[in-house]
């Protein structure tokens, strides 16, 4: 086994229960099946950042100013009104409002956001995401996304593949727009992409998928638990968010009676590129003890936070 495959990782409490749980299940007559060690990891504020807004809302954001400046009217409703004003807080106080429980704000939010893919075929979006990650600069760090994947996550992930699992994502943030990048930045093949999604039809004209006129699901809170289960078909046994919206994804791998529940907590405020704060996470952290998450600290338990070499071919 590949027990110190983690150089990015402190010697700290949260690394040895990391390591510690992954050697209870992997060794001796207990060990689980490797067909039933299942991991599932959030993408936005896990894998990698989600500040100053999710880098999905940043390619929405893009296609917007692309429609307004095509019709000028939409700046009389939101988001569009913010996008022509230039200030994006409305949006970003939509997805804090969502995760303290208000989903107002988010209902026009997605209404907007499924009017960009409504009847463009899948290949054509998948096109247009991927050359969104090739050219687009994080919003205040201002270099390519893949620099700011989470460099000891990533090497959680390869200890765990390591050591006989299987990793999924497991995301609010839509499939589609995941697929692209994860296996480039994360080594996760599309197929192990669960996340929100568009509904789907198939234009027999021109024998093309196409996006419909609505949001399928969205892979957020409770939603998360029966999408794992439809997609996987297991209850994980490895699991790690950063939010109140992955705390029934975490108490779905904590009750497995072996499961490993993680929570990032974005606490760094030695100025290393990841902002700290607790918005949106506050139920999840203040519930940790008692739903027996284990909590990681960007800023105790990370010795490195991003990538220091170019995380993409794309960036070389």
């Amino acid at each position: 086994m590949a027990m110190t495959e983690l150089p990015s990782w402190r010697d700290t409490a949260t690394r040895s229960a990391i390591e510690d749980f992954v050697a209870s299940v992997t060794a001796g007559t207990d060990a689980v099946p490797v067909a039933e060690r299942v991991a599932v990891f959030d993408n936005d504020g896990t894998l990698w950042s989600e500040k100053p807004m999710p880098t999905q809302l940043h390619y929405v954001v893009e296609q917007w100013r692309k429609r307004l400046a095509e019709d000028a009217s939409l700046a009389a409703r939101q988001p569009y009104t913010a996008v022509a004003s230039g200030d994006l807080s409305w949006v970003g106080a939509a997805v804090d409002k969502h995760y303290a429980g208000d989903d107002a704000d988010l209902k026009v939010l997605i209404g907007a956001i499924v009017e960009v893919t409504q009847g463009v075929s899948v290949h054509d979006y998948a096109e247009s995401v991927a050359s969104f990650y090739r050219d687009a600069r994080h919003l205040t760090l201002g270099v390519p996304y893949s620099r700011t994947v989470y460099q000891p996550m990533v090497e959680l992930l390869r200890f765990l593949e390591a050591n006989g699992f299987t990793c999924y994502v497991v995301s609010a943030g839509e499939r589609d727009f995941m697929r692209p990048m994860t296996e480039e930045y994360y080594g996760l093949p599309p197929e192990r992409v669960v996340g929100s999604a568009y509904g789907l039809t198939y234009d027999e004209d021109t024998r093309q998928v196409r996006y419909g006129a609505a949001l399928s699901f969205f892979d957020d809170g409770p939603e998360k638990p029966p999408r794992i289960w439809t997609r996987i078909g297991r209850r994980p046994l490895f699991a790690v968010g950063n939010s109140n919206g992955d705390m029934p994804m975490l108490d779905f791998t904590a009750d497995n009676g072996r499961g490993l529940a993680l929570l990032v907590h974005h606490d760094d405020d030695t100025d290393r590129g990841d902002t700290p704060y607790d918005k949106g996470a506050e139920q999840a952290l203040a519930a940790a003890a008692d739903r027996g998450y284990t909590v990681i600290s960007v800023k105790d338990d990370w010795e490195q936070v991003f990538p220091t070499a170019p995380a993409s071919t794309r960036d070389a």
